[in-house]
């Protein structure tokens, strides 16, 4: 496979090989990590083809004028911390869940212009939200979480950093994520974690929605009912290369979704697209930005593979063709969404 993505002209990115994985079936190490069912990948499909029209007819007027780069880091420098923080779902299908805290953790510093800086916690949304998060889940379901409102709302979520309290953030978040990092796909280089179903990273189990802080858990992150953010406002479902570029150039990073195929596992470097393999399932993940490479288009997008993957935790993949169906749909809080601690958002809702 590595043979003929190399030899296949036209090819953007770099494959390399993992060695442990050499001699098993193709795509075998994949599918555990491809938390989006079936059913949310169908729901985007759908929810892309309902809006075609309304997106042709909000591009022939045109909203705002898009640049042709744009990384959310960059232009959002006060909230980098947040936005650089590259996670890691261990060797559980929870990449919904990460997608979404990650996006969220985004979006509520940049629309509080960073008094609220902090990581949501994965372990909250991945195992709160959904009875089996290990098992999958969908991009609108993190954000129906996080929503608070008078009918509908969701319980919110607290705060919680990587696995044992490693990350930019340290210790002393509310639920930290309880699973071992691991090293995903590609070649180990510097990566330090052990590989997925492998003694130190074993295939995961969804523990129960937590209740309670961890014991490292500090003030003023301490106290699970108190610690619960989340936004008062529209949920955002936007569909189309433009529309979702406006989204982020507005708001912030998004969650979106795409089709993985078997050689995606092969991906080191470069502007990602589909070469050859089979489809192993829907992934989840965070839209930062967009650019142009030697006259080719590409979203930037933070994976949850931790930081020694692909380009340091990133990959780029073509934009403006849906490569993969990535610009199916994309989710978030609307731009003008009021994000605070539930508690007191929940008080203005009922006033």
């Amino acid at each position: 496979m590595i043979k003929q993505i190399q030899e296949t002209p036209g090819v953007l990115w770099q494959a390399g090989v993992a060695e442990r994985f050499a001699k098993e079936p193709v795509g075998v190490s994949l599918k555990p990590l491809m938390g989006v069912t079936q059913a949310g990948m169908t729901e985007r499909k759908q929810f892309a083809a309902q809006h075609k029209l309304a997106a042709a007819e909000q591009k022939a007027v045109g909203s705002v004028s898009l640049p042709i780069s744009f990384d959310s880091e960059v232009n959002w420098p006060h909230c980098a911390k947040v936005i650089g923080d590259i996670r890691d779902q261990s060797a559980c299908g929870c990449c919904w869940a990460f997608a979404g805290a990650e996006a969220a953790s985004d979006r509520a510093c940049i629309a509080t212009n960073a008094s609220i800086l902090l990581p949501f916690s994965a372990q909250d949304v991945c195992f709160c939200a959904s009875s089996d998060g290990c098992d999958g889940g969908d991009i609108v379901t993190p954000w129906s979480h996080m929503q608070v409102s008078w009918l509908f709302g969701g319980p919110g979520v607290v705060t919680g950093g990587q696995y044992e309290g490693t990350g930019p953030f340290g210790g002393g978040m509310c639920s930290d994520f309880s699973l071992p990092h691991c090293h995903h796909h590609g070649p180990q280089g510097k990566d330090p974690y052990p590989d997925e179903n492998t003694p130190g990273c074993p295939l995961a189990k969804s523990p129960q929605c937590p209740t309670r802080c961890d014991n490292t858990a500090t003030a003023p992150h301490n106290d699970f009912r108190d610690d619960k953010y989340g936004f008062k406002g529209v949920l955002l479902r936007v569909s189309g290369e433009d529309q979702i570029a406006q989204a982020i150039l507005e708001g912030g990073p998004v969650e979106t979704a795409f089709t993985v195929y078997s050689d995606f596992e092969n991906y080191v470097g470069g502007i990602y697209h589909h070469v050859t393999g089979q489809e192993e399932g829907g992934h989840a993940v965070k839209m930062v930005g967009w650019g142009v490479e030697n006259g080719q288009k590409y979203w930037k997008v933070a994976n949850s593979w931790n930081p020694y993957w692909g380009e340091k935790g990133y990959f780029r993949i073509r934009k403006g063709n849906n490569e993969g169906g990535i610009e199916d749909e994309v989710t978030g809080s609307s731009p003008t969404a009021k994000w605070g601690k539930r508690n007191d958002l929940f008080s203005e809702v009922q006033v």
